[in-house]
């Protein structure tokens, strides 16, 4: 059987819309709507225009019925030849780290040679949906013959069936919310309100200074109106984020509030990554590659930490690579949570946390200046499936302007799940 070299995984390019607020600046723009601006303006900017792709993978949480076909349909108004393929993916707040991850293995194994992962959401534009009794009545009823046995069935209606059901960002095992297991995993590890809300700052800081520069320009274009992330406060202070009450637990122990947890977001983001061969032909610059990735779960509902799992990703990962957590040059740590982020380094600082991982020590601390150098979640925003795009885009353009480097991405997902990746340019 012949055997094949697994190729470099280039990342070429990103883009993605402005994040902002749900129910606001984008209501009533659906996934789709937002999915294909994106891909339409990576597709422009890379001159790839009625080009052919090999696979397109992007996906969505927060996701209508109609959209059951949602990247396909999106690549078709995108611009690119209609022979692209594409397919979705679900994997919570991990869904575009996923993405990319899929399409870059197509690419190593030589299967495709160019690809586009990404993903988004909105909150803006959730269809309700009436609970399944309705549904089996109606169902029901087309299989009467007559108008009297319909009506009967008709008649089974009741008031609450006609009550419109949405989304809830709670886990269904244990029905918590994910702030209210961020509330658990903080007083476990003693993380203080203070150190919460002093990562939180620093977050919006990185990002002011970051969209102040220029940073943002070529990876964030105007959509509807907006040109900037609305999350971002640089004036914010720590005595206006102390003024801010707990959003999740109300006992009076509770740390967590509005200004140190990511407010529900909309936005889409992609990425465009292909082999070393595909970015000579097409004169695109490579900025960084896809070096590996892995993902993990936590028990949680046995009690372990719901945002933990990373812990068990970053471990495997590092020693399949031969690296120590101390060998990046920069560190993407998704904030879903300030006290999540912290909860996270704690642990892996821990001898007796990292030993229960298989680990022969604590895999140490980090110089946390070189965290989230570019604003986290907390200030630019989270739409779930969005975010990890925005993060590959950003952390490939920052080691491309560094001239070498490597750099550790980590986002924790709902369902007691964690997905890392390494991103180096050599």
């Amino acid at each position: 059987m012949n055997t094949k070299q697994m190729r470099p995984v280039a990342i070429l390019a990103g883009s993605r819309i402005p994040f902002t607020k749900s129910f606001g600046n984008y209501n009533r723009i659906g996934n789709q709507q937002m999915m294909t601006a994106v891909l339409k303006d990576l597709v422009w900017k890379t001159n790839l225009v009625g080009k052919r792709l090999g696979d397109v993978s992007t996906g969505a949480v927060m996701k209508n019925a109609s959209d059951w076909n949602m990247t396909r349909e999106s690549v078709l108004g995108a611009g690119l030849n209609p022979h692209t393929p594409g397919y979705d993916v679900q994997r919570a707040c991990g869904t575009g780290l996923e993405t990319a991850w899929q399409i870059g293995l197509k690419i190593a194994s030589g299967a495709i040679d160019s690809g586009i992962a990404g993903g988004t959401d909105t909150n803006s534009d959730i269809a309700g949906v009436l609970p399944h009794e309705f549904s089996w009545i109606m169902m029901e009823a087309q299989k009467e013959k007559s108008l009297v046995g319909r009506i009967k069935k008709f008649a089974e209606i009741k008031p609450q069936y006609l009550k419109p059901q949405f989304p809830a960002v709670m886990e269904p095992r244990t029905g918590l919310s994910m702030g209210q297991h961020t509330e658990k995993m903080v007083k476990e590890w003693k993380i203080t309100r203070e150190e919460q809300d002093q990562l939180a700052l620093l977050s919006h800081q990185n990002a002011e200074k970051a969209w102040a520069e220029g940073f943002y320009n070529d990876l964030v274009f105007e959509f509807n109106g907006l040109k900037k992330d609305t999350f971002v406060r640089g004036d914010t202070s720590m005595d206006k984020l102390a003024k801010l009450k707990p959003a999740f637990d109300f006992t009076g122990t509770g740390t967590l509030t509005a200004g140190n947890s990511t407010g529900l977001s909309d936005g889409a983001s992609a990425v465009l990554l292909g082999s070393e061969e595909f970015a000579k032909e097409h004169g695109l610059p490579v900025l960084a590659y896809l070096v590996d990735a892995e993902v993990a779960a936590v028990d949680y509902v046995a009690g372990e930490g719901l945002l933990m799992a990373p812990t068990y990703a970053i471990a495997r990962m590092l020693r399949r690579n031969n690296l120590k957590f101390q060998d990046f040059d920069f560190y993407e740590i998704h904030e879903a949570f300030a006290g999540q982020v912290l909860c996270t380094l704690k642990a892996l600082e821990s001898d007796e946390y990292c030993k229960k991982m298989g680990e022969p020590k604590a895999l140490g601390s980090i110089d946390r200046s070189k965290m989230n150098v570019k604003g986290g979640s907390l200030a630019l925003g989270h739409p779930f499936a969005a975010t990890g795009g925005r993060i590959l885009a950003s952390l490939a353009k920052m080691l491309s302007q560094r001239g070498s480097g490597r750099g550790l991405i980590s986002i924790c997902t709902a369902g007691g799940m964690g997905v890392t990746a390494i991103v180096e340019r050599p």
